[in-house]
């Protein structure tokens, strides 16, 4: 086996050549759990101030606790939630992740976000990922349905999941408060036929 290193910063630093068909890819992007060494750039991520309305945070995180999170906590079966992050295939460069969360076993559902880095958006790379995702959630996971909420002013959000299928099934009013008023929430969800 050969085992290539990367040494960059926001890249993947392994490459499996033998291993490969392991990892959840296409040919744009491949989804890998997130690692302990993920965390200063979802420390980053975390603690934008920009994004924290659809992130539904409102304090700060510290990497110490993200760092935690990702040694202890990320697990889809034990803990209900799974940080994947979101790589270039043929780069290896990270410039996303998503968040399957609220798993439910039973029921076979799960909820999903997707955060792609500002540099990276409007060039198909969320619609992939997404793609990907519920792919391997539909087919390897067996799950019956993935669903996301999204703020009525999330635009982009809401028609990147309606291009994937998603249908919209609820609204939630004034369910968000923002410092320019309450904002409605839409629920989408995907069911897999």
């Amino acid at each position: 086996m050969v085992i290539k290193l990367r040494a960059s910063p926001r890249k993947k630093r392994i490459v499996f050549n033998e291993l490969d068909e392991m990892f959840i890819k296409n040919d744009t992007i491949t989804l890998r759990c997130a690692e302990p060494e993920d965390a200063g750039q979802i420390f980053l991520w975390e603690n934008n101030r920009d994004i924290w309305r659809v992130s539904g945070t409102h304090v700060p995180y510290t990497r110490f606790q993200i760092e935690q999170f990702l040694l202890n906590s990320n697990d889809l079966f034990s803990n209900k939630q799974l940080r994947l992050m979101i790589d270039l295939t043929e780069s290896g460069q990270t410039i996303g992740c998503i968040d399957i969360f609220d798993y439910d076993s039973i029921n076979q559902r799960a909820g999903l976000g997707i955060l792609i880095d500002k540099a990276f958006r409007q060039q198909g790379y969320a619609k992939a990922a997404l793609a990907l995702c519920i792919e391997y959630l539909f087919k390897d996971v067996m799950l019956h349905q993935v669903y996301c909420s999204i703020d009525e002013a999330n635009t982009e959000s809401r028609k990147l999941f309606e291009n994937q299928g998603f249908v919209l099934c609820g609204r939630r009013k004034e369910w968000l408060k923002t410092s320019k008023g309450f904002l409605d929430v839409f629920e989408y969800q995907l069911l897999n036929e």
